[in-house]
């Protein structure tokens, strides 16, 4: 662990260095406690690291996570960056329909609750291309899921590290590009040494700590407005820029196909998320499964709430005040970035000490959440690609590890890369697009692989490509990357989600294909769907489904 005591020193010194450069003077009651909640998350580290001996401990924590425990991690998880940083910062620019956009990230949890968590506990064991192999070919299938995995925890690893760069810039005055780096080194020392027990015990803590918090927050500003919503909401129609409009829908909502088509990427995109599926099997059961999904969607629904309250409020309080903007320019940058509202609204309302710990939680979050991305994206490589299909099974656990280990180092530099080049985004905003992929390269293939008795090998493959393709491709094609990236005048896809487009899309031609397909292969994955809702509906042990020879 001394490599994150070092990496936090040298945090600490350039911050100071760049201080003393630049004539600036450092918080360092915000500092003090930042350094304290992340040396609390290091010892949680180091005390998993103690317990994690295999790789079911390095995955799914032993399967030894409660329901309510599970809960609170499935909503530390959800309340990342995008959720603190990215969506009051969105209600602070856009009003109602940053209001609208963040409730479309609540809808989903139905979904997950009702039609997955059961089934997703009792058919998995360390990763979602458990399900999705059950009964199909296993390699052709794993591979695809790999690949989904891949490209959804990269996008969402890029947000999350745009929001710690920013947050770590405005509290040490370092160089943006230098504290994605620090961040990226010590989240890969939760990942290596705490694997998911650390992770998940981390995201435990962080979200009380979150909650409170932002509750904190919440008295603070409603006590500004004399703990009066209506006074609230006048003030912010009376400071915004846009008027009364900011209460009412705006371009946002003007384009009917754009905001269908980012709705349904938010709906569904939950149920493609690798790091959140891999929550539900960290629980001993299914009933766990389905509870643990309840208490988060709680958890969840109010922090949203509060979110919303922040993103208003801030119009008044930040909004009409020169000393948040870079040179005192009213309506100009804000100091330390556009994702930054909360931070600075936690300053203006409480002080350096209420400063100092949301910035704090907000760091750990983001830490924990990329942990489990991370953690994520490892797993899809080590156990799905390398274990699995290179392997046939016959790795030895150690292999496995060391495997996986490299494979956190290797998307450690991707999400550092990926970090500092969309350094201008609002991460809420590519939150969306992130839902919106995974909603086509990973979520029909999950779903009609637990719920369609004609999917085939062929139908799943051909129709999980054809999501990943087509979502990256028009994401790179929107106005978000093809305009905002690569600074093109016009984009050649013109809507900023892809999902209405390329979900759709998947499901057609994983049903298709699959209708067509008279192989021998399509009869095995036909013949094996019965058996697959008898054990997923009665809840078998793991090992006693290993032992049936589906392929």
């Amino acid at each position: 662990m001394n490599k994150s005591f070092l990496a936090l020193s040298f945090l600490l010194f350039s911050g100071q260095s760049y201080a003393a450069q630049n004539g600036t003077a450092m918080n360092w009651t915000a500092i003090a406690m930042f350094s304290v909640v992340v040396l609390i998350t290091l010892f949680i580290t180091w005390r998993a690291a103690r317990r994690t001996h295999s790789k079911e401990d390095f995955y799914t924590a032993g399967n030894s996570i409660s329901a309510k425990q599970n809960g609170l991690a499935i909503a530390g998880d959800y309340m990342s960056a995008s959720t603190l940083l990215g969506a009051s910062s969105m209600v602070f620019f856009k009003g109602y329909d940053g209001f609208i956009y963040i409730a479309g990230f609540f809808v989903c949890w139905p979904i997950l609750t009702f039609l997955m968590a059961e089934r997703l506990r009792n058919l998995g064991k360390f990763t979602f291309a458990d399900i999705v192999s059950y009964r199909l070919e296993p390699v052709q299938t794993r591979i695809l899921a790999t690949c989904g995995s891949l490209i959804v925890v990269c996008c969402y690893l890029l947000l999350q590290m745009v929001g710690a760069g920013q947050l770590v810039k405005l509290l040490f005055g370092i160089d943006y590009k230098v504290a994605v780096m620090l961040v990226g080194c010590l989240m890969l020392v939760y990942v290596m040494f705490g694997g998911m027990l650390a992770t998940t015990w981390i995201q435990i803590v962080k979200a009380i700590l979150l909650l409170f918090g932002g509750t904190v927050l919440l008295i603070l500003s409603l006590r500004y407005f004399g703990f009066n919503l209506g006074n609230l909401l006048v003030s912010a129609a009376k400071n915004h820029h846009l008027g009364q409009k900011v209460l009412e829908p705006g371009s946002m909502l003007s384009n009917p196909i754009n905001a269908l088509s980012t709705s349904i990427g938010l709906i569904f995109g939950l149920a493609g998320l690798p790091h959140i599926l891999m929550r539900f099997f960290t629980v001993p059961n299914a009933a766990d499964a389905r509870r643990s999904v309840f208490y988060a969607s709680g958890y969840i629904g109010y922090f949203f709430i509060i979110v919303v309250v922040f993103g208003f409020a801030a119009i008044s309080i930040i909004g009409t005040n020169p000393n948040f903007y870079v040179g005192g320019n009213l309506g100009g940058d804000l100091i330390g970035g556009s994702n930054m509202v909360a931070i600075h609204l936690a300053g203006a309302l409480g002080g350096n000490i209420l400063l100092g710990f949301l910035s704090a939680v907000a760091f750990a979050t983001i830490l924990a959440v990329v942990a489990g991305l991370t953690l994520a994206g490892a797993s899809a490589i080590a156990h799905d690609l390398f274990q699995k299909v290179i392997k046939k099974g016959k790795a030895t656990d150690k292999q496995e590890m060391l495997v996986s280990r490299f494979a956190v180092v290797g998307l450690g530099i991707v999400a550092i890369s990926c970090g500092i080049l969309f350094e201008k985004m609002n991460i809420t905003f590519l939150m969306g697009l992130t839902f919106g992929i995974a909603a086509s390269a990973n979520f029909p293939a999950l779903f009609l692989s637990m719920y369609w008795k004609d999917l085939t090998t062929k139908g799943a493959v051909w129709g999980g490509y054809v999501g990943i393709i087509s979502a990256v491709l028009l994401v790179v094609l929107s106005p978000t990357v093809w305009i905002g990236v690569f600074g093109f005048e016009t984009a050649i896809f013109p809507y900023d989600n892809p999902a209405l487009f390329s979900m759709p899309l998947a499901f057609i031609v994983s049903c298709t294909v699959s209708l067509m397909d008279r192989s021998e292969r399509a009869a095995i994955d036909r013949a094996g769907f019965e058996q697959q809702v008898v054990r997923s509906e009665l809840g078998a042990k793991q090992e006693d489904l290993e032992k049936v020879p589906m392929h």
